[in-house]
């Protein structure tokens, strides 16, 4: 039945996309593609790989970067209506700001498809596609038990451990680091595991807009109010849930004297470049690989079925509730990523040249 309805849903949202135009063909149908910031790496890849693929299959694409600031994004999207756009694909800065501006987007009978962050308290979200987030959380915890060797420790040899994770306004960290926390509690719980800080809880280890710089002070003062260094306090491993904070991590714990022979473990997400190359140095053990070329063919797959009335491809009708209901998603696959595997990962698969990560 729930499918049934779903397929009669598809069709209706893709009679409003064609509404007064019968006879409109995909290449005659613009895409509005709204994208948080060209500040981070792997925005500007899910941007241009979303373009370059909705192009391929026949689209007009309108792509607009938003610099961080909510305003600008809102002001971005309600251009992208007047221009006709008869589908919005949206990457949030704030998953919480655009109530009012996608209310005009659903009046419209405009479709929205959240895009790896999803929008909260929305009724006019449509779909979600993202990635296997609280999986992600969960191949970093077990990363750091496996290399930490937690299972054959005790509270007389506890391993040390700070922890970071992304802005508290991306809805994706409570999957992030609710995925790695509940890899890593019962450890802490047993005393295996130890935060010297005694930061454990999401809103003190945020770090807002995934911020570089945000993360490398944090680290900084930890390393200060904590005694931790080479020559110091012991510092086994840091947490961190994506590449933009772990660099800013690394580069507190160089500054503080750390080299690759005694450097902390530090996990990250999306082998940027500047991490991979800290994975080779060692300065760095490993990110979670998640190929936005996968997920921008994933939405032009979903872009091309509400174009034709069927059902977009959906694998998740339980996880993503954003307040208003829960948002029909497609999860993608995130993968492991360490030195063992880099070039297979990203280099043969098309995805770096070996120049870039060299």
């Amino acid at each position: 039945m729930k499918k049934i309805v779903s397929v009669v849903l598809a069709a209706l949202v893709a009679a409003s996309v064609f509404a007064g135009g019968s006879k409109e063909t995909s290449g005659a149908v613009k895409v509005g593609v709204s994208m948080p910031t060209k500040d981070l790496q792997r925005w500007n890849q899910d941007g241009a790989n979303m373009k370059a693929a909705l192009e391929k299959a026949g689209y007009k694409v309108d792509l607009q970067y938003a610099n961080n600031d909510i305003a600008t994004q809102v002001s971005q999207i309600e251009n992208q209506l007047t221009a006709k756009c008869k589908i919005l694909v949206i990457a949030s800065i704030d998953g919480s700001a655009l109530k009012s501006v996608l209310a005009t987007a659903k009046s419209q009978k405009v479709p929205v498809i959240a895009y790896d962050r999803l929008i909260m308290n929305s009724d006019a979200v449509s779909y979600y596609a993202t990635f296997d987030n609280y999986k992600v959380g969960t191949i970093q915890g077990k990363f750091l038990v496996e290399k930490l060797g937690l299972d054959k420790r005790n509270s007389s040899n506890p391993a040390t451990i700070e922890l970071f994770t992304g802005s508290p306004d991306d809805n994706n960290i409570n999957f992030f680091f609710g995925g790695a926390m509940d890899i890593l509690k019962p450890y802490i719980a047993s005393g295996a595991l130890v935060v010297p800080s005694g930061q454990t809880a999401k809103n003190q280890c945020a770090t807002l807009n995934w911020s570089t710089e945000e993360a490398q002070k944090r680290m900084e003062n930890l390393i200060t109010s904590n005694g931790y260094g080479p020559n110091g306090k012991k510092l086994d491993a840091v947490y961190s849930s994506n590449d933009s904070c772990a660099n800013g991590i690394t580069n507190a714990l160089k500054a503080a004297g750390y080299t690759k022979d005694n450097f902390p473990i530090v996990t990250g997400q999306d082998c940027d470049i500047t991490s991979v190359k800290n994975m080779v140095k060692g300065e760095q053990a490993m990110s979670v690989f998640k190929d936005t070329r996968t997920l921008a063919a994933k939405v032009v797959e979903m872009v091309d079925a509400l174009a034709k009335g069927a059902e977009p491809p959906i694998n998740d009708r339980t996880t993503y509730d954003n307040g208003t209901g829960v948002i029909p998603s497609f999860l993608c696959e995130p993968v492991f990523a360490t030195t063992d595997n880099l070039k297979e990962l990203l280099v043969d698969s098309g995805y770096y040249k070996a120049s870039d990560i060299q």
